[in-house]
């Protein structure tokens, strides 16, 4: 994905209310030090993704009837690492994906087989992939580390918070599976520094336990990292699902 004009950079003061962030801009010269707020499109705790004073990336809508035209997108994480916190994205760069075939365990035939937000039971999975019925349902990984967790560099955890909701979604996708489907848990690691990822059973073990139970009867759980595409001059940035990564449950 390609983001239609170049992102302005800031500082980043708090996240609060879940869906605000105030930032101090850098970029664009002529509005640096205006004091901004955008939305925070992300509903997880954002552990490590939030530091005060953390660099930051931000797209301009441009649309007048948004109330926040800004977006917060990037975090630089201990100053080396770019994560994308706007977790609308995973979705679009695993769809661009799976179209373009680049994702080698699915295969897609055309733009026509792939459904997004199939429904299922009383809610939505993320993607449908027709005629073999795959359904695939897609997290976003960007807590690098784990406090009080010996763990060697770049393990990456999911989830960040207990999550009532995904603990749904892999009892969905293990009743696919039971119905002879094919059921896949995709996780979408938009962060530089995370090459491997492990479920975290130290903040949520009943997620845990149930993930570990679907492997079993053979929910298949994938993960790919993020490449992140600055221009040389900055004029045009993009991000792109690139390489499988180690999946450690």
């Amino acid at each position: 994905m390609k983001y239609e004009r170049p992102l302005l950079t800031g500082k980043l003061i708090q996240r609060y209310k879940r869906f605000l962030s105030d930032i101090e801009l850098i970029t664009p010269v002529e509005r640096a030090g205006e004091i901004v707020t955008a939305h925070c499109a992300n509903t997880g705790s954002m552990t490590n993704c939030k530091d005060e004073g953390a660099k930051v990336w931000l797209f301009d809508s441009q649309n007048p009837k948004r109330k926040l035209p800004l977006s917060w997108e990037w975090v630089e994480v201990e100053g080396k690492y770019k994560a994308c916190i706007n977790t609308a994205r995973a979705n679009q760069l695993v769809k661009e994906a799976l179209l373009a075939n680049k994702i080698k365990e699915v295969h897609v035939n055309s733009a026509e087989c792939l459904k997004s937000e199939p429904k299922v039971d009383e809610g939505r999975l993320d993607f449908l992939v027709n005629p073999k019925e795959i359904y695939i349902e897609v997290k976003s990984v960007t807590l690098l580390g784990a406090e009080g967790v010996e763990e060697k560099d770049n393990v990456g955890y999911f989830p960040d918070a207990v999550t009532s909701r995904g603990l749904k979604h892999i009892e969905v996708l293990m009743r696919l599976k039971a119905e002879g489907k094919r059921a896949i848990l995709f996780f979408c690691v938009p962060h530089e520094g995370i090459h491997e990822v492990k479920v975290a059973e130290h903040i949520d073990p009943a997620y845990a336990a149930k993930l570990r139970e679907a492997m079993a009867m053979g929910v298949e759980v994938l993960a790919y990292q993020v490449e992140f595409q600055p221009n040389p001059q900055g004029q045009v940035q993009g991000m792109e699902l690139k390489n499988p990564l180690i999946v450690n449950i």
